[in-house]
């Protein structure tokens, strides 16, 4: 079966769209009050608010913590890069050290041991802050606490670059920072690095909400991130998300990601987190859907969110992965604090 053929028989496919341009860094900008028609799918009501306190189904039971001990924890130095090479190392959770052209980005950064009204992290941290280079930008998803941790930004210097979704930025600039970035979906800004290549920022959408405080739901939106070098290297950085859509629109205005940096935990029940968490099979299928190379796993071992067992994400995905009869190398199924390069 010739190409032409196996790209008819799966349909249209979608055009490449040619990128935006970029906005200022620091750009100031007015946004409206409120993001709830980013939405897609309901926010739980006072129905489904009564029935998850009825069934108690918020954190694993006695037999899925058994499995606690045998979370994948090996942290490493630091692997040496240069312009010409791409490293992620997982912190844990959602937290990663991106080295990408030149440049030392963190993702969703929480260096904390515990977050507002979750148990203590299981997991350590998976690199010291101490060992950390210098940090050269920061990519924030959402502003839920376990994605936003203000003590963690606390620890960088107030000149960091904050790259934010839109309304986001009021929040940055209160706490100091003076180079915040605030963008909407499919809206991108880019950092030089020393060596004068450039890096590109773009903000992608999720499936997710946000909130942080009684008041302000969906005030801010809510995305992931796509990181593009000089050399048309990508990674995607997914934040918190659903499984939907997005993720095809993605792969086709970004085509060629190196690796996709996606959430497998927090899924159960499904009827309650099914909107916005994707489970370990779905986020198989959103690599699939983004055409990417490689597979991270993450936001799953570090906090307990959700009733699943604590091992159960890997394992899941890992039969995900093989039944999709994808490589096996490019599952970088990381335990917490190890690094791989592109």
């Amino acid at each position: 079966m010739t190409e032409q053929t196996e790209r008819t028989l799966a349909g249209p496919q979608p055009a490449t769209r040619p990128l935006t341009g970029t906005r200022p860094l620091g750009e100031v900008r007015r946004w409206p009050k409120s993001f709830t028609d980013r939405l897609t799918a309901p926010l739980p009501g006072v129905r489904a608010m009564a029935r998850l306190a009825r069934e108690g189904a918020m954190r694993p039971g006695p037999e899925g913590l058994r499995d606690i001990p045998q979370l994948p924890y090996a942290p490493g130095p630091l692997p040496a890069v240069d312009t010409t090479t791409v490293a992620v190392t997982w912190a844990g959770h959602a937290s990663w050290v991106v080295r990408i052209g030149g440049l030392t980005v963190l993702t969703d950064p929480v260096w904390s041991r515990k977050i507002l009204g979750t148990p203590a992290r299981v997991t350590p941290v998976g690199v010291r802050w101490e060992d950390l280079p210098h940090i050269d930008a920061v990519v924030i998803s959402h502003n839920h606490y376990d994605h936003l941790d203000a003590p963690t930004l606390r620890r960088l210097p107030r000149d960091t670059p904050l790259f934010v979704p839109a309304g986001l930025g009021r929040w940055c600039r209160r706490r100091g920072f003076t180079l915040v970035t605030e963008l909407d979906w499919w809206e991108a800004a880019e950092i030089q690095a020393p060596d004068s290549t450039i890096v590109r920022f773009d903000f992608v959408p999720a499936h997710h909400w946000s909130k942080r405080t009684l008041t302000d739901t969906c005030r801010s939106l809510w995305g992931g991130w796509v990181l593009t070098d000089q050399q048309g290297r990508r990674v995607h950085f997914a934040g918190d998300t659903g499984y939907g859509g997005w993720f095809k629109e993605i792969g086709s205005r970004y085509p060629g990601i190196d690796l996709a940096l996606l959430p497998i935990g927090a899924y159960d029940p499904r009827w309650w987190l099914g909107p916005v968490h994707m489970d370990p099979e779905e986020a198989v299928e959103a690599c699939q859907d983004l055409d990417a190379r490689r597979m991270a796993p993450m936001h799953w071992g570090t906090f307990l969110l959700s009733a699943e067992p604590v091992m159960e994400p890997l394992t899941r995905v890992r039969k995900a992965w093989e039944k999709a009869e994808r490589p096996r190398e490019d599952l970088w199924d990381l335990p917490v604090g190890a690094s791989k390069l592109i």
